[in-house]
């Protein structure tokens, strides 16, 4: 069977309070070590071809990594914190990538994967109906990493769009790490499963409440 493109899109939030406590320097750290997993998970998967992208948010959005890349070629540059925290330009901006075209009409469903520590400070809604007014954007498969307390946990269970599903909540960077493994894996076996009957069958943990086991041995907490 040929190879199905399966394009898994990070949004991440690069507001000002990312700044704090190095919650931006860990992100870049932890995206960083999530790349020789995700490769493995792509040849986990032979049937998909695992494309690679990533938005910011702050004061508006803009592609940090624009082009869909192979994860065989994909490295990270680091980004920076900064001003505010427009979730829903970034969700409007990844709905543009989500149409078909410029995305394919047979694919695996994409991924879209949310960090996030505060409240966003635009229109966030609306964002999120433009996405699920798109057929790729309706069939994703979400991911919702809350980082510290002040995440909006009632925004992050929203953009999931399953009562089922809860977003990771970290409170440190080792969590942080563990959270962005298990993002940079899990959604992909999910999203590479058969459809049966009409039906995707997910076999994986994603579809249940996800539980993080991260010993704390004293770092810091956000």
């Amino acid at each position: 069977m040929a190879n199905r493109p399966l394009h898994f899109i990070w949004l991440l939030d690069c507001s000002g309070s990312m700044g704090v406590n190095g919650k931006i320097t860990q992100l870049n750290y932890a995206i960083r070590e999530a790349i020789p997993e995700m490769r493995k998970a792509a040849e986990d998967n032979p049937g998909a071809e695992l494309l690679v992208r990533a938005i910011t948010f702050s004061a508006g959005a803009t592609w940090h990594l624009a082009a869909p890349t192979p994860v065989r070629d994909f490295d990270w540059d680091d980004v920076y914190a900064t001003s505010t925290t427009d979730l829903g330009a970034a969700l409007r901006l990844v709905s543009e990538a989500l149409k078909t075209p410029p995305m394919p009409g047979r694919a695996l469903r994409p991924v879209l994967a949310l960090v996030s520590d505060g409240l966003p400070t635009d229109d966030w809604r609306s964002g999120l109906r433009a996405v699920d007014a798109t057929p790729w954007g309706k069939r994703a498969v979400r991911v919702a990493i809350g980082i510290g307390e002040d995440a909006d946990k009632a925004m992050l269970k929203e953009f999931l769009a399953n009562p089922e599903q809860e977003p990771l909540r970290v409170k440190n960077p080792k969590q942080l790490v563990a959270a962005i493994r298990w993002a940079s894996t899990v959604a992909v076996a999910t999203a590479s499963t058969p459809v049966v009957g009409g039906e995707r069958h997910l076999t994986t943990p994603l579809d249940r409440s996800p539980t993080l086991t991260v010993q704390d041995d004293g770092d810091d907490v956000w």
